[in-house]
């Protein structure tokens, strides 16, 4: 039996089956290109498979080493892989700058930060595995654009109508590129090193030859765009870097510009950092210590279990034990099948995080059902089950050696679950003005009532809702 085999037959004990055959029959037959920085949830729609199984699986299949996890900072304008690491550690720059669009980006990690799978040497070679080796579209296709966008089978056909001449430059090596120049927009394009220099082309066409000098190496900064005239351009490129750098003088062609306007959904950092199982298998060293990593909006789902010191005076220390655990348990399951994570507990309390609030939501309702079996079965007589939820921005951090958030959200959303003391659930305006929350509750026959209250540490009074 084949390595790959052998590890096919561990991650079927781990993950869902669908999940595991749709991925071994993706290894053992998809072309090449396929293979190299998977979008998760492209593969999962594909193939049918629920996005939360498939996410499960491939972070088994990482961890067996049956792939590669990467994370890479995109520019959200051209969709390029500005920066690509295997860890996010790596990510640690106040700001990632795109050459090709002259602008800035904080790494943002629920809208710039992808999480990508690649398949490992252990598993199958590819070609990407070798980036110096491929040919200028499949190194577009597989190392500089980001899987969000949705790229087409021809895309070599594509390349070639946008360019008007581009070359292979080895390391240290120079080159000239002569030809004539139309007028319109015109960049010249390193996707290895990234450089970009737009030339204006306009005026009267010449017969004088122009001539321009670049060189590439791994500093960008922002370049003037140059004025030329139609006519012929003489090239002189040079390679300062340590590898082949792939230089075209492109046209800003209608074509490109809708190329780069196909974008599909991708797996954000954020997702995965909200994702239990990602943080059973890599939650302890998943940022440093000194990383402030921004989000701009994970909804927050505090819970504390009322009545359990009397439970453990009224029926003893082992029973109340069992059933404070069972209560753990059956809040962790639920929290996990919502696609959410269990960030730490305290005592009888838990605190979770959630992609969007409609799945907090759900997930404090099944929590709340559950908590009424609870007591139908007699064993959790006197217990109420407090639950708040809040949405808005906060950081991830690293807090007693364990990945947390950090932030005035998280600050209210633990306000929010104080104040309840009844079965209701409380959640704060823009938990229940989701979309999706607000179509949950109101398929549920469900409306929330609007309290202003005062939050402790909180300055001003705001509208806490009661789900009744």
């Amino acid at each position: 039996m084949s390595e790959a085999k052998s590890l096919f037959s561990v991650l079927r004990q781990s993950a869902d089956s669908g999940a595991v055959a749709a991925i071994e029959t993706l290894v053992q037959d998809a072309p090449d290109r396929a293979l190299a920085r998977v979008n998760v949830l492209d593969f999962a729609a594909k193939n049918g498979i629920n996005e939360e199984r498939a996410i499960s699986a491939f972070l088994h299949a990482a961890r067996l080493g049956l792939f590669e996890l990467s994370w890479n900072v995109l520019c959200p304008s051209c969709g390029g892989v500005i920066d690509a690491s295997v860890t996010l550690k790596s990510v640690n720059r106040p700001e990632y700058y795109c050459a090709w669009c002259a602008a800035g980006y904080e790494p943002i990690l629920d809208e710039i930060v992808e999480v990508t799978f690649t398949v490992s040497r252990r598993a199958r070679r590819i070609a990407a595995h070798t980036p110096d080796e491929l040919p200028l579209a499949e190194y577009f296709r597989q190392v500089f654009w980001s899987s969000a966008i949705d790229l087409p089978d021809d895309l070599d056909r594509v390349i070639e109508e946008a360019t008007l001449d581009a070359i292979e430059l080895p390391p240290g090596e120079k080159a000239l590129l002569s030809l004539q120049l139309p007028p319109g927009r015109v960049f010249l394009l390193d996707p290895v090193t990234h450089m970009t220099q737009f030339f204006e082309v306009k005026g009267e066409p010449t017969r004088e030859r122009q001539s321009l000098s670049f060189a590439f190496d791994k500093v960008l900064a922002p370049a003037e765009t140059i004025e030329l005239r139609p006519g012929p351009l003489r090239l002189s490129l040079e390679n300062r870097t340590d590898k082949r750098a792939l230089p075209g003088l492109w046209l800003a062609t209608d074509k490109l510009q809708e190329l780069l306007s196909r974008r599909r959904p991708f797996l954000t950092a954020k997702r995965l950092l909200t994702n239990q199982v990602f943080r059973d298998l890599y939650g302890t060293d998943t940022i440093d210590v000194d990383q402030r990593l921004k989000i701009t909006s994970l909804t927050f789902l505090f819970t504390d279990l009322r009545g359990s010191t009397d439970l453990y005076e009224r029926v003893g220390d082992l029973v109340a034990f069992d059933l404070v655990r069972a209560h753990f348990q059956v809040l962790n399951d639920i929290i996990a099948t919502e696609a959410g994570a269990v960030v730490k507990t305290s005592g009888d309390a838990v605190m979770a995080t959630f992609s969007t609030p409609d799945r907090a939501v759900a997930a404090a309702l099944r929590m709340r059902d559950a908590m009424h079996d609870f007591k139908d079965a007699g064993t959790g007589d006197g217990l109420l089950l407090k639950i708040g939820i809040h949405e808005g921005p906060c950081l991830a951090v690293v807090l007693d050696q364990r990945q947390d958030y950090f932030g005035r959200t998280v600050n209210i959303a633990a306000r929010v679950q104080d104040l309840a003391n009844s079965r209701s659930i409380l959640a704060t305006g823009p938990v229940v003005m989701h979309p999706g929350a607000s179509n949950l509750l109101e398929t549920s026959g469900l409306t929330p009532v609007p309290h202003q209250r005062a939050l402790r540490g909180v300055a001003e009074e705001m509208a806490v809702y009661e789900i009744p």
